[in-house]
């Protein structure tokens, strides 16, 4: 019985992350339903922070109450919530489900609680049954009775994330990821970002200056906010200077200040950054692009504590923390003179690496469900979603412009497709072209997502998808006699290479996938 698993459970010692992915697949095993979600509330909308039955982008989308009717009526109210089949309200999870990907979804029954933990609102959870009558009277009295039991693993979930961030205050013990925080817009549950957060809580509560290492577009302003967010200096100023946009000859000002009539055009004094992030914390973004004149005195004000505005005899003392970022490998500037050695030394004394985006698992569908979100509310769509062909390409591209290219990629294709005149009101999903994804970016390799299986189900094919599926099996055994060679495989269909290349991407087939007999899902 579920009762006596939750009731374990509860007495068990384990992940927080488990404990809630084990409640909601234990509620839709025991009312047999399409989904379940418990979803956490942040301001003004929800979060998931454990689904079952949802497609994987879920746990990345945030879904806000003025967007999602049915959603906000569920957290009006302590009792239970339901809405029939012939509800008019739109549900927050259309073309959402796994079982009907990419489709609208028939008729069904749906019904929430809201959760509350120390009686203050925490949540809610959902259930989405696809059949009409699922959740009949006998399934609404079980959902009540097994409301507090819900909000005991919640409280549980809680209180062992308090006790760990004692421990962390005390004896400096690492904090793991837990679905409960809020870690400000940073989305991913791989190891690596698990890894690195971790890394971030224990040098946030120092005062070290920390360097921020990664390629463009990982997201290193983030993860500077949230090393200031856990640091002492919280309550103060986070000032953020952005060096490859200061011209070099008003560096030394927007940095350090300057007096009245220090140069032509300074008709009143004014403090600079440093000044401002009085307390606080200081974050120079891309610090590579500094002039050579400006890293001198920035070493001065780190050895020192002082600052000297530009037509001023007396330095300034601040208390400024340090962070900076940059994606240049400075390491190689200090080697060619175009960074000083003391200066790198310094800023580096705890160099943090944020991985790229190509090794960070499945983060990709968290971050496009996130992004997929956003554009669905930007564009009032009833749902937004990615063709399963889309999913694969996405966690197969290499992202060299990392997260941001993906935002970009994925805003372009809804804008692209809404182009076509698609109805606002359909479960519009985004096929794998729209993306635009350079072709050279692709891993080789078989499909990353190890959950796939090998062996297609049995279907009913009409005659275009039978065609097409004997033109995968062709491929798929062309590039495999010829050892994943496309040319080769080319000259062995008797096809030119290029409407080769055209046809498998229309097939949903990755280039060197193909090689294990791999379909893209």
């Amino acid at each position: 019985m579920i009762e006596s698993m939750l009731v374990a459970d509860l007495a068990a010692d384990l992940p927080q992350a488990m404990r809630l992915q084990r409640l909601v697949s234990a509620l839709r095993t025991q009312f047999r339903c399409g989904a379940v979600a418990l979803l956490r509330l942040e301001e003004a909308h929800l979060r998931p922070v454990a689904v079952d039955g949802l497609v994987r982008d879920a746990l990345g989308r945030r879904f806000a109450m003025s967007e999602h009717p049915r959603l906000a009526a569920i957290l009006s109210r302590r009792e239970l919530t339901c809405f029939d089949h012939d509800s008019t309200l739109p549900d927050p999870y259309d073309g959402l489900i796994e079982t009907h990907v990419g489709e609208p979804l028939p008729v069904h029954d749906c019904m929430g609680i809201s959760l509350y933990v120390e009686d203050q609102p925490w949540g809610a959870v959902t259930l989405d049954a696809l059949e009409v009558g699922v959740f009949d009277d006998a399934a609404r009295d079980c959902l009540r009775q097994y409301t507090a039991l819900i909000e005991a693993s919640i409280r549980v979930t809680r209180l062992e994330a308090e006790i760990r961030a004692l421990r962390l205050a005390h004896d400096k013990e690492p904090l793991s990821a837990s679905p409960l925080e809020d870690d400000g817009e940073i989305v991913g549950q791989s190891q690596a970002i698990t890894q690195l957060l971790r890394e971030l809580d224990v040098v946030a509560d120092s005062e070290l200056p920390v360097l921020l290492l990664g390629e463009t577009g990982v997201g290193k302003e983030l993860f500077a906010r949230r090393l200031h967010r856990l640091s002492r200096r919280r309550a103060q100023p986070l000032v953020h200077v952005n060096c490859a946009a200061l011209p070099e000859s008003l560096a030394e000002s927007e940095l350090f200040g300057h007096a009245k009539g220090a140069f032509s055009g300074a008709a009143v004094e004014r403090p600079g950054r440093f000044e401002a992030a009085e307390n606080g914390t200081l974050f120079l973004d891309e610090v590579g692009e500094l002039p050579l004149a400006v890293q001198a005195k920035l070493l001065r004000t780190l050895q020192n504590g002082e600052v000297q505005r530009l037509g001023e005899d007396q330095p300034r003392h601040v208390n400024v923390r340090v962070i900076a970022a940059t994606n240049r490998k400075l390491r190689d500037q200090v080697r060619d003179g175009a960074f000083r050695a003391d200066l790198y030394h310094r800023l580096s004394v705890y160099p943090v690496h944020i991985p790229p985006l190509r090794e960070r698992d499945n983060d990709v569908l968290l971050l496009a469900g996130r992004f997929l979100e956003l554009n669905r509310a930007r564009l009032g769509l009833r749902s937004l979603r990615l063709a399963p062909e889309a999913e694969t390409a996405l966690r197969q591209y290499r992202w060299p412009g990392n997260v941001r290219e993906l935002e970009h990629a994925i805003s372009r294709a809804a804008l692209k497709i809404m182009s076509r005149g698609v109805d606002r009101n359909d479960i519009v999903t985004l096929p794998v072209d729209l993306l635009d994804l350079d072709l050279d970016q692709f891993e080789p390799g078989p499909d990353v997502d190890s959950t796939a299986s090998v062996h297609e189900p049995a279907v009913v094919f009409t005659l275009r998808t039978a065609v097409e599926e004997s033109q995968r099996r062709c491929i798929q055994h062309a590039l495999r006699l010829c050892g994943g060679n496309w040319a080769k495989a080319a000259r062995q269909l008797d096809v030119d290479p290029s409407n080769l290349h055209k046809l498998a991407r229309r097939l949903g087939l990755k280039p060197d996938a193909v090689r294990t007999g791999l379909r893209e899902k």
